[in-house]
């Protein structure tokens, strides 16, 4: 008995890109907001690229703390979607079948330090992901990663998920 020839690692890579796109692409809020997503195997990395009109306070001059939140919430979303469709893409099915993205029932954000006027990163960790309910903690840093500048503890509604019969 023989095993079926694995893809090209170019192909795996090139659907994968394609799946992370379509899945920022549901959340016209990244755009608008400028965060980009860095995709490592299943892991993703969150980037929020400096831009000026993200200063909150000029006198320091610190990121807007709503600009950090909302970072933080997109990332653990982005995650939970990502966790989603991760097996399904990687059994071989089409990026346009996606569930629902997860939704928000609550956030708790931890500023620890003011916010450079530079890049931030960030990544999630999923702690609990049930059929209903998931969370999710997340850190976010700008120069080193064991400085976190904020971080935050989030709970989210799990979509319902088709059963395939």
């Amino acid at each position: 008995m023989s095993r079926p020839k694995p893809e090209p690692v170019q192909v795996v890579k090139e659907r994968r890109d394609a799946a992370l796109s379509a899945l920022v692409a549901r959340v016209p809020y990244i755009t608008f907001m400028g965060f980009e997503f860095e995709r490592r195997g299943d892991e993703l990395t969150a980037i929020m690229p400096y831009r000026p009109d993200l200063i909150g306070n000029p006198t320091l001059p610190a990121l807007h703390g709503g600009a950090l939140a909302a970072f933080l919430e997109v990332t653990a979303i982005m995650a939970l979607g990502w966790s989603l469709i991760w097996p399904r893409m990687e059994a071989g099915e089409s990026v346009e079948t996606m569930p629902a993205l997860p939704k928000t029932i609550d956030i708790t954000v931890d500023y620890l330090r003011s916010g450079l006027p530079r890049d931030a990163y960030a990544r999630a960790e999923i702690t609990r992901a049930g059929r209903r309910y998931a969370s999710v903690q997340v850190e976010a840093w700008q120069d080193n990663r064991a400085r976190p500048t904020v971080q935050a503890m989030g709970h989210f509604l799990m979509p319902e998920l088709a059963v395939a019969s």
